[in-house]
């Protein structure tokens, strides 16, 4: 059995081939109809379930999450092949709930663009210098206001804490924050704390046609767009190229040094990712 500290990494399929050299797969547990493998995983406790499957089929196995095929390397070896000696091959995802949308969940040419652009922008508003402390220990000092109101009673601090990370990256995206209890700062949050996006992952093939909680998770989704187009607007109007605030107004600029008849493929970001890189 391994140590505590070995890494497990689910990987999507279409990646594999490159690791072993052959479009085949690596061996696995078969699978139920469209429940898979879950049966054989305990999802409390992910990592023993996957590293107990490693020991019968070794650190190179593939494992169904329902109706979603995925690859898992367990071990410092299998997981340094593949992140690291052939990092290029490997930096793609799979497809997800928000495919595409911003850099987290893009892929290609777009999400290597969108991460170089991010990178640059996101050091000139300060992180990793002086200036995203300023902002961190701004918000602090909201943070401590929200704890002492609790007056010593117990409470659950990731209610506190979620907001103030979540405000941290606001100032930075949008240039201001919200109030704690701010009914739309709270319904956006709610859209990352749903459960359906990871039910979807598994049951992709078949939930897109099916009611259940997958299509609240659309619809807070929507919401967020919307919260976002309008905030996009208030920043066309009261755009200064050379004193830009935040990170949409450094897309903006970007967006006017490149001619619309330069924007190919490879530039599409600066037209229709503006929205999903924010998000």
């Amino acid at each position: 059995m391994a140590s505590d500290g070995v890494v497990i990494i689910c990987m999507g399929v279409p990646d594999f081939g490159l690791l072993s050299g052959r479009g085949k797969m690596p061996p696995g547990p078969t699978p139920l109809p469209l429940l898979g493998n879950l049966l054989q995983v305990e999802l409390s406790n992910m990592r023993k379930s996957l590293m107990k499957i490693s020991e019968r089929y070794g650190p190179v196995y593939t494992l169904h999450l329902g109706s979603r095929r995925v690859v898992v390397l367990c071990g410092y070896q299998a997981v340094k092949e593949a992140l690291v000696d052939q990092a290029e091959e490997f930096s793609g995802r799979g497809e997800q709930l928000l495919a595409n949308r911003g850099v987290a969940f893009s892929n290609g040419e777009r999400a290597k663009q969108l991460r170089r652009f991010s990178i640059t922008t996101l050091r000139n508003f300060g992180v990793g210098k002086r200036g995203i402390e300023e902002r961190i220990l701004e918000e602090a000092h909201f943070l401590l206001e929200a704890l002492r109101g609790t007056k010593g009673l117990p409470f659950d601090p990731t209610y506190f804490l979620s907001r103030t990370v979540s405000n941290v990256i606001s100032s930075v995206l949008f240039g201001d924050r919200f109030d704690y209890e701010d009914e739309e700062f709270l319904s956006l949050l709610g859209v990352f704390a749903l459960s359906a996006p990871q039910l979807y992952e598994m049951f992709s093939g078949t939930m897109c046609y099916l009611p259940g909680p997958q299509r609240a998770a659309f619809k807070q989704l929507a919401g967020l767009e919307k919260f976002i187009e309008r905030k996009v607007k208030a920043n066309q109007e009261t755009l200064d190229p050379s004193a830009p605030r935040d990170f949409i107004d450094c897309f903006l600029v970007k967006m006017q040094q490149v001619p619309a008849v330069a924007r190919g493929d490879g530039s599409a970001w600066l037209v229709s990712g503006l929205r999903d890189q924010t998000a």
